[in-house]
């Protein structure tokens, strides 16, 4: 994962905090994706920095985590976002 790539989000996804959790609605494929306390700290940093770089930082600061264990984390959550058809990530 390059950190200086920018996240994209689907025009056709729909999403919604709830009990502190986010739940996302594709709209396209009618399908619901429920994200946990981080997954959704992740999401919600995506949608107000510009890079994932940025993304990481903040993420960095918010939690007690090793470097290299975020990245992959990040890298990871990012992935399955873009194979569901949920975002897009891009050069910046």
């Amino acid at each position: 994962m390059n950190l200086n790539q920018k996240v994209t989000f689907a025009e056709t996804v729909f999403a919604q905090k709830v009990d502190g959790e986010m739940v996302l609605l594709d709209m396209e494929s009618e399908n619901y994706f429920g994200l946990d306390e981080v997954g959704t700290a992740i999401w919600q940093a995506m949608q107000e920095y510009g890079t994932l770089q940025e993304v990481f930082n903040a993420l960095l600061e918010q939690y007690d985590v090793e470097e290299e264990l975020l990245k992959r984390d990040l890298s990871d959550f990012v992935e399955k976002l873009v194979e569901s058809g949920l975002v897009e990530v891009k050069e910046n």
